[in-house]
């Protein structure tokens, strides 16, 4: 059998590390010959995940302005995978999830369309089907991930629920239920920290409680983020034998508010943000995690932490069904309130904490990889609590 060339375009952190055992399994793996296309969206942050599953980009792109607008990013991924394609024309491109890269990615494959002999470079989509029904909320990416669905060939989905939102959106064919890679990565990174004895909360007091804060959408800049702030205060005031960490966003739309209102206070800390094996040891250290981010409310449950997103909507509703996240959005008396339920109610806490993730079982590389080969053995549908599953083979 030929071997299968697939190229990995990658742009920011959350993409890094989901699809870091991918590539590596790619990489070591005789049916494939694999590359990296790193387009830089969040560079420093991407070197960090590279170092650590030890990744070199074969390709990379400059795409980064200071502040420039979406349309400006998008056109300049656009044509330099270009580039990339014509120097390296691969059979498949995997792209994962909601970002600009990946939806950019998909449109330049589509794009590479061969009318004389009807070649095509086949468009893999991991993390496929997770959807808001709101086009605002995430913005771009829930626009993003919707317009890469038509253009792809592999619809690699994590759960039931998300294969079920492309077939509501008229995609029949390809669709595969996977889990999700990033607790593929979550599980060998938790066993690789364990003997390098990372300690991410030096600064913090024995027998303290600690929450963990992440924030960087869009749709919570201005009012949002300072929302958050207050509701912050609020819970320093109230619990002072509880401590917040908040690795804060380099984005000047969430560190500027962020600093202004936190800096300084009793029991607040506000940190850089951390490298992807500090950040998972925070978890593992942590008692409550408060996020925007989607990846962490598929993370913290598999280490038995509840989430609570400073979101409105969220486009993995598994999670609320199976009760390991809450939707507090950026209200103040809900985010207080919910903490204050964690933080007092033990039963409460052990429920959320105790819930399964519907998320993976650390076996998504190996079912992607299969599926790309043509190899499609039973074991390859991610089905949690015998739910069936769609699963079809690729034309």
């Amino acid at each position: 059998m030929a071997i299968q060339k697939v190229m990995v375009a990658i742009g920011t952190r959350p993409e890094a590390i989901k699809m870091a055992p991918i590539i590596n399994a790619l990489k070591n793996d005789s049916r494939f010959e694999c590359s990296v296309c790193s387009t830089g969206q969040h560079k420093e942050m991407l070197e960090q995940v590279f170092d650590w599953f030890d990744i070199k980009a074969d390709h990379t792109l400059d795409v980064m302005r200071p502040g420039q607008p979406l349309a400006k990013l998008s056109g300049r991924i656009l044509s330099g995978m270009q580039d990339v394609f014509s120097h390296y024309r691969p059979d498949t491109v995997l792209v994962h999830g909601d970002t600009t890269t990946a939806f950019l990615s998909a449109l330049a494959a589509f794009y590479n369309y061969n009318f004389y002999d009807h070649s095509k470079i086949k468009v893999g989509h991991v993390e496929a089907g997770l959807r808001t029904g709101n086009l605002l909320s995430p913005y771009p990416e829930e626009a993003n991930r919707r317009l890469i669905a038509p253009i792809a060939d592999y619809h690699f989905a994590p759960t039931l629920t998300s294969a079920h939102s492309l077939n509501n959106e008229g995609i029949t064919e390809n669709i595969f239920i996977t889990g999700n890679s990033v607790i593929d990565a979550l599980y060998e990174t938790r066993e690789r920290i364990k003997d390098q004895n990372i300690q991410p909360f030096p600064f913090i007091k024995n027998g303290h409680k600690t929450i963990l804060v992440t924030g960087h959408r869009r749709e919570n800049y201005g009012e949002g983020f300072k929302n958050l702030c207050h509701a912050l205060k609020l819970v320093a005031d109230k619990y002072s034998n509880v401590n917040i960490v908040y690795p804060v966003h380099l984005n000047p739309n969430v560190k500027g508010p962020v600093y202004e209102l936190l800096g300084d206070y009793h029991n607040i800390f506000l940190v850089d943000p951390m490298d992807y094996p500090t950040f998972v040891a925070a978890m593992c250290q942590s008692d409550i995690v408060l996020t925007d981010s989607g990846g962490l409310q598929e993370e913290a449950p598999s280490l038995g932490k509840p989430v609570l997103v400073l979101r409105d909507t969220t486009e993995r509703p598994e999670a609320l069904k199976a009760g390991t996240v809450q939707l507090v959005g950026t209200n103040e008396t809900l985010i207080l309130n919910a903490i204050s339920k964690l933080l007092e109610d033990e039963v409460h806490y052990k429920k959320m904490s105790s819930a399964v993730n519907p998320y993976g079982d650390g076996k998504t590389t190996k079912r992607i990889l299969n599926i790309l080969a043509g190899e499609c053995p039973t074991e390859n549908v991610f089905a949690p609590n015998g739910n069936s599953a769609i699963f079809q083979k690729p034309a």
